[in-house]
């Protein structure tokens, strides 16, 4: 069997939901995204202290909201009643200085995962597990949605990743940090690794000085039968520079942009 994540190309991923076209993680965000043509949901996962699991990019809310803190030691009823639109100005990611902030208090909370996934029925997702620890509560939580085709779940943490192909072997993840590396060292030595456990490749075009998506980069990852997925791309020149690489994917906070340039 195929993977199904090379032929979703190419993917307009709303990073954040879109957090330059909307505010972040928000419902509000992603209504926006979807409708200016993106493909899927970019989104980070963190539990409550109650078990509960919701989207928002930082594992506090100082950023976002009218409030300070870490989601893991609050419980859901508090979280969801905090402004998650607070800091949001148009075109900004956050600007604490300058403002306008037209759209405090007009309830756009911190969302829930079973709500975004009864609200986009038909938009793919990435969920990025930015902490180890509930790889098995989200893998229930995707399956009771039925949602374990058209999800990938992603981690900077190796382990993370790992526990969740454990928990749920029938959802795509991505790869996690080290085996991101050890793909692309095994690329550069002339190597095309066989038989990798993940779906896609999730990668910065660059890191540092050093370039990481380039055409040898994408081929391999195809040879390999992986998807290559890149972030986060604002800019329409590297948007059409990425796409003309190869990519299978690109993640933006101004996912308008990217469906022009798609188009």
């Amino acid at each position: 069997m195929g993977n199904p994540w090379l032929a979703r190309r190419v993917l307009n991923y709303a990073h954040q939901g879109g957090a330059r076209e909307g505010p972040s993680s928000t419902l509000e965000a992603m209504r926006a995204a979807v409708a200016a043509g993106a493909h899927a949901l970019e989104l980070d996962v963190h539990a409550t202290v109650d078990g509960h699991l919701v989207v928002c990019h930082d594992a506090t809310v100082d950023r976002t909201t009218d409030r300070t803190g870490r989601i893991s030691e609050m419980t859901l009823a508090v979280v969801r009643a905090l402004d998650n639109a607070y800091w949001w100005s148009p075109g900004e990611v956050v600007d604490y200085e300058r403002g306008p902030w037209p759209l405090r208090g007009q309830g756009h909370c911190i969302a829930t995962v079973h709500e975004v996934l009864d609200a986009f029925p038909a938009t793919f997702f990435n969920f990025d597990l930015k902490e180890p620890g509930y790889e098995a509560a989200l893998a229930a939580v995707l399956r009771e949605h039925g949602r374990t085709d058209d999800v990938i779940v992603a981690s900077f943490h190796d382990a993370a990743t790992d526990r969740f192909r454990e928990c749920a072997p029938d959802i795509a993840t991505s790869a996690g940090t080290q085996a991101t590396a050890a793909f692309y060292f095994a690329v550069r030595a002339g190597a095309v690794p066989r038989d990798l456990p993940y779906a896609a490749l999730q990668v910065p075009p660059t890191y540092g000085d050093t370039v990481i998506v380039d055409e040898a980069f994408v081929a391999a990852a195809h040879q390999a039968g992986v998807a290559v997925h890149v972030w986060t791309i604002d800019d329409a020149d590297e948007m059409r520079r990425l796409v003309a690489l190869g990519v299978d994917g690109v993640m933006t906070d101004r996912p308008s942009v990217l469906a022009t340039v798609l188009a």
